[in-house]
């Protein structure tokens, strides 16, 4: 059965949350004001001009929007934070917008998505701060958002990441006090992270396992927050003609291509486009390997993916992601794009890119070529973290290779970016879809224990998916009587 978390299952551990939040101050944001910061409470907004965007502080729960103004203290809120990439630079003309995720706090949106996960247990009783260790498995920045979520709710976590990823991600796991366990391999090791969960089940009574790949509070948030942001920035920027062509999304653990789920409910027509590593091309061909495109984890399909609703599947050469990577952060590179008519602003503005986010850029770069979208087509998709968390890349590849001059700045961005193709594309039929589906049944009924009634319930019901986007509602709502009961919104 797939549940729905829409009541209170343990009265005893959810007082003692209630108590562990009084005692610490704690504040629980509900999700509409994710959405909305406007309706955040004005004296919490006011205590937060004087808290850092990355402070270690509760309140800054409440910044886990797409909202926060782009500075790093005191920030208020405003309109959702994207760039737009001009056609000199991609050499399309359909407009391509990405959502920034580097202003959430950690840096990724990826803080939302632990948040969907970790706080409907809170707030139902399932989970005790106050003895249980959230434990975080991820390929990256989901394990960094549930460390900092963790944090700040007042419980101690557990991260698990392939020990293959970046050292800035370890640095900052380590900094904030989180246990860490390092599996083997690379970005599409995620099965090794998997059996280190059953480890931990089997051996341990005090641990809470948020695996956002099954876990549904994932692509709820999405769904509700990251969708609606997508909504208001078209609404904002769109000519009389205009339409929303497509929505682009690393399938990754499959939250955040929930969006689409969303936008589809506004725009019958878009085309939503999972993309991955063609290193690791799962979806589009079975595929398996290794990848360099951190954060995308691959091999199987995720158990919260609605593969119905995913129209094209592309995958995007991970060596074009990393010379686009130092084409848009070391100075010749700047240097070269700004020469070719680029503006300066623009260009000081691509380090917001990091390497999943270039990646989402190419598929978007595909995607308007395949389909020949003009100017009034607008793609949207995500920057899910900026190169800030790629700065070791970036010198290790200038180690590997040299030092970058205009000659290969000029190579990259003539092959890499206006070189891109259309190819490693391809449109989904019905049962090509429902063969992505069906390869889910190896990954969670043969090794993760799930029901396969359930895996026919996701494909079969067609209330099924409403139903679990939609219980963000339930979770506001309880929410508002947890706050109540901890009395801290009160006494602020």
């Amino acid at each position: 059965m797939i549940n729905i978390i829409d009541s209170v299952l343990n009265e005893k551990v959810l007082k003692k949350s209630v108590n562990r939040f009084a005692e610490r101050g704690i504040i629980l944001p509900k999700f509409s004001e994710m959405k909305n910061p406007e309706k955040i409470d004005e004296k919490i907004k006011s205590k937060l001009k004087n808290i850092g965007l990355w402070d270690l502080h509760p309140l800054n729960l409440f910044r886990i929007t797409w909202k926060n103004e782009p500075i790093k203290t005191g920030g208020e809120f405003g309109d959702v934070n994207y760039i737009e990439l001009p056609s000199k630079l991609t050499g399309v003309n359909a407009r391509i917008i990405l959502l920034i995720g580097k202003y959430f706090p950690t840096g990724s949106h990826k803080v939302g998505a632990a948040y969907g996960c970790l706080a409907p247990q809170i707030i139902t009783g399932s989970f005790d701060p106050s003895y249980h260790k959230a434990v975080w498995p991820s390929t990256g920045n989901y394990c960094r958002g549930g460390a900092f979520d963790s944090y700040l709710m007042g419980c101690e976590s557990i991260a698990i990441l392939p020990e293959e990823m970046s050292r800035e991600r370890f640095t900052w796991l380590e900094d904030i006090g989180s246990d860490v366990i390092a599996t083997p391999g690379s970005e599409s090791n995620v099965k090794e992270i998997y059996d280190k969960c059953w480890e931990l089940k089997e051996t341990r009574e005090d641990v809470a396992i948020f695996n956002q790949f099954d876990e549904f509070g994932n692509p709820a948030w999405h769904y509700n927050i990251t969708g609606s942001a997508i909504e208001e920035v078209f609404n904002k920027i769109k000519n009389k003609d205009d339409i929303l062509a497509a929505y682009i999304s690393a399938t990754g653990s499959a939250g955040t291509i929930a969006a689409g789920d969303y936008l589809r409910t506004k725009h019958p027509n878009i085309k939503v486009v999972a993309s991955e590593a063609l290193q690791c091309p799962t979806l589009l061909n079975n595929g398996f390997g290794a990848h360099r495109i951190e954060g995308i984890g691959d091999k199987h399909v995720p158990w919260v993916h609605n593969v119905k609703n995913t129209d094209v599947i592309t995958a995007i050469d991970d060596e074009d992601c990393m010379r686009i990577l130092r084409l848009f952060n070391e100075k010749e590179g700047k240097a070269l794009l700004i020469n070719e008519g680029i503006s300066p602003d623009i260009v000081e503005t691509l380090e917001l890119l990091g390497i999943s986010s270039i990646s989402n850029m190419l598929s978007a770069i595909k995607t308007a070529k395949y389909f020949e979208m003009t100017g009034d087509d607008i793609i949207f998709s995500l920057a899910t973290d900026s190169a800030e968390m790629y700065e070791s890349r970036v010198k290790e590849l200038s180690i590997e290779r040299g030092n970058y001059n205009s000659i290969q700045a000029a190579k990259d961005y003539e092959r890499c970016i206006l070189g891109t193709k259309d190819d490693n594309f391809k449109e989904l039929s019905y049962t090509e879809k429902k063969a992505i589906h069906n390869l889910k049944y190896f990954t969670w009924v043969e090794q993760q224990q799930k029901d396969i009634e359930d895996l026919n319930t996701l494909w079969n019901d067609r209330n099924i998916w409403e139903n679990v986007f939609n219980q963000v509602n339930k979770w506001d709502e309880l929410i508002d009587e947890f706050n109540k009961e901890t009395g801290v919104l009160r006494s602020l």
